[in-house]
């Protein structure tokens, strides 16, 4: 099994920034992707970034240029540095891991911004 668990979340005015923490317990071993989603009140599930083991990024649209992802794997955690946060990022973020095919994900962290 394995478990993530967020920290890092909070209240922040705009233009502000936050770091969003997540590390990974249990069965670790083969974790390959890692990164993270958000998901505000009435909206879909979106994604704000992901990392693969070598270092390759993608994100999402809305994101690009204010967040940054990075992981450490030795540590097998994964970070999330935002930074320019707008009120519309407000949402809860997952941090969630792929291993052997099967995705992972924590319980989440509240990250409200506020105008």
């Amino acid at each position: 099994q394995v478990k993530l668990v967020e920290s890092g979340g909070g209240l922040v005015q705009a233009g502000g920034s936050l770091r969003l923490s997540c590390a990974v317990s249990g069965r670790s071993n083969g974790i390959v992707g890692m990164g993270w989603y958000r998901q505000a009140p009435g909206k879909r599930r979106e994604l704000v970034a992901r990392i693969s083991p070598g270092g390759t990024t993608d994100y999402g649209d809305s994101v690009k240029g204010r967040f940054t992802v990075s992981r450490d794997n030795a540590q097998n955690t994964v970070l999330l540095q935002m930074n320019g946060l707008k009120p519309e990022d407000t949402a809860v973020y997952y941090c969630y891991s792929e291993r052997m095919g099967f995705d992972y994900w924590g319980r989440g962290t509240q990250v409200t911004v506020s105008s």
